[in-house]
Order: structure tokens, then C-alpha cells, then sequence
């Protein structure tokens, strides 16, 4: 779940290039739910309109994983494990999360399940789906044996 509406691009072909490829996969299609607060509001305001909105797309019974600089950093096998740790638990759908440009509503940290940071860099929103589409894959690489993640 991401906050903004990605606009065709490289990036968005990026993403979806990854999407399709884990979809050929185990894990199924990768699905995006994107979520958007357009009025011009304060800053705090916007973050916490937007936080609701991803609050309330959150699937029920899903384990949440925000995007956040606070967020302890994995590499690809550690992913790879936590991945298939939350799959072993038994956990129906495993939900992530990209803010917006201001960061996340405390709320929307309260209910994730675990904070995970790509680096103590800032990207850009759209560049991080991307990004968190190829870990996915590189994930699944790790895990299915596929030789595509060379460690």
C-alpha cells in the first residue's frame, strides 16, 4: 500500500515488471493499493487524513510492515527470513506500507507490526515501490532457490 498515485513512467514499469515476476512465482500477484489525500491541508492534517486512509485498507488479520527510516535495515537473505518466517506463522496476507512525503501518522506506526528501513537514505516514494517489488523477488529468489539473487 502505497500513499500517491503512480503516473506511467519508468518507474511504474519498473514495478510492474517485478510485480509480473513474482507473480510467475509461489507468492502469487503482487497487488498495489494506492491511496491519496489531494485538498491542500496542513501538514499534519495531511498526515493524519492519510494515515486513515491506509488504516482503513488494511486488510483484516494482515501483518503490517511500514516503510520507515526508524525501521531496523535487513539485507536481501534477512528479508528473505522474515519473509518466510511470517509465512511459516501462518499469517494470511503480509501488508506493506510507503508514506507519504512527511512520513507516517504515529497511528499507522502503532498498528504496524514492524518498522523496516531501506537505508538511512531518503528515496523517492514512486522509486521505492520499485525497489520493494525487486527485494520481494530477490526474496523469493533466496527462498525457491532460484539463481537469480548471486550472494
Amino acid at each position: 500500500m502505497a500513499v500517491g498515485r503512480a503516473k506511467p513512467g519508468p518507474l511504474k514499469d519498473l514495478y510492474q515488471d517485478y510485480g509480473r515476476r513474482l507473480a510467475a512465482g509461489p507468492w502469487g500477484p503482487l497487488r498495489l493499493v494506492e491511496v491519496e489525500e489531494r485538498r491542500p491541508l496542513a501538514t499534519p492534517e495531511r498526515m493524519a487524513r492519510e494515515g486513515r486512509l491506509l488504516l482503513h485498507a488494511i486488510p483484516d488479520n494482515a501483518r503490517v510492515i511500514a516503510l520507515d527510516a526508524r525501521g531496523k535495515a535487513l539485507d536481501s537473505e534477512g528479508l528473505a527470513g522474515l519473509l518466510s518466517a511470517t509465512a511459516d506463522s501462518g499469517a494470511a496476507e503480509l501488508t506493506f506500507l510507503i508514506g507519504g512525503a512527511d512520513g507516517f501518522d504515529p497511528a499507522v506506526v502503532k498498528r504496524a507490526d514492524r518498522l523496516l528501513s531501506l537505508g538511512p537514505m531518503t528515496w523517492p516514494h514512486m522509486l521505492v515501490r520499485a525497489m520493494l517489488a525487486e527485494q520481494l523477488f530477490r526474496a523469493q529468489s533466496i527462498l525457491t532457490g532460484h539463481p537469480y539473487h548471486r550472494a
